[in-house]
């Protein structure tokens, strides 16, 4: 093998998720326009933009809760887009966590986090437990393991969330911005949270409007506008010093709104609503409880 197929066999081998020409069309409207973004094993990126501008859809697409119209996805190098993919086996590399919590209102922060591993990696009981727990320990809820959805705060819940996707031992994260659902004060601790998975090295595509979090802990950062990736970077270029003047409109609006005269706004158009509140991600509803 040459020295060129080495380098790209190398960097191919080292991408845990990798889109190219990707596109998205619901009816007329096209979402997504051509798309092309490589996220590398133990590397998090930020997506960051206005509403409706594809950011969710983006990440939808990656383990095909929306099917593409045209490009290709490929996690950890299978092609997700191939009409033969296993997509159940490969989701259950995948962790995501939602804008809404879909926790199960009937079951304990506990049944919560074991349901999915006991119907779809087929657990035992003890084994189930013994992670979910080591998860809500990850998660500072320890004391919530018999808490109801009702009886935690939207920040426990998310956390909760977070800790059932980590549950299910996923080789990468993706996070359709987890804290919008929330009240200001209860930001900080899924942060933290999502910091502390960075540290440990777990992949992560997280779209956000938390720009702090995004400067300070982004390897990189996507700015997108109208399906179109704008801009991307380090995120000191790309929020601290961005060379597009869309991108600097849009920071404008987001780190200062009132200066800019209102909330962030601009070409958008809008997206399709994420997954409704309630409802448990498919691959939890396939099997009988074993």
């Amino acid at each position: 093998m040459g020295e060129s197929e080495t380098t790209g066999a190398a960097v191919a081998d080292a991408a845990a998720i990798e889109v190219r020409g990707l596109r998205k069309s619901f009816g007329e409207l096209e979402v997504l326009r051509g798309i092309d973004v490589t996220v590398r094993r133990g590397e998090v990126v930020c997506v960051i933009g206005p509403s409706g501008s594809g950011k969710s859809t983006l990440l939808r697409c990656v383990n095909l809760l929306e099917e593409p119209t045209s490009g290709t996805v490929r996690v950890a190098g299978t092609e997700v887009t191939d009409p033969e993919v296993d997509i159940d086996r490969v989701r259950r590399r995948i962790g995501m966590v939602f804008q809404s919590f879909n926790l199960f209102p009937h079951l304990t922060a506990l049944g919560n986090l074991t349901i999915a591993q006991r119907r779809v990696l087929g657990r035992g009981r003890a084994e189930a437990e013994e992670v979910a727990r080591h998860n809500l320990r990850r998660v500072g809820l320890t004391d919530k393991e018999s808490g109801y959805p009702a009886q935690l705060s939207g920040g426990q819940q998310q956390r909760v969330a977070i800790a059932r996707a980590l549950s299910m031992g996923p080789e990468l994260m993706l996070f359709d911005e987890p804290t919008s659902a929330l009240d200001p004060e209860l930001v900080g601790d899924v942060l933290a949270v999502m910091r502390g998975l960075a540290d440990e090295g777990m992949t992560m595509l997280v779209v956000t409007h938390e720009m702090s979090f995004a400067r300070e802990v982004a390897d990189r950062v996507v700015f997108m506008d109208d399906g179109l990736i704008v801009e991307e970077g380090p995120p000191e270029q790309v929020v601290g010093a961005p060379r597009q003047a869309r991108t600097r409109a849009f920071l404008s609006r987001v780190l200062d709104p009132a200066a800019a005269g209102g909330p962030e706004s601009g070409t958008a158009r809008p997206e399709p609503p994420a997954e409704p509140p309630g409802r448990a991600p498919e691959e939890v509803r396939k099997r009988p409880l074993r």
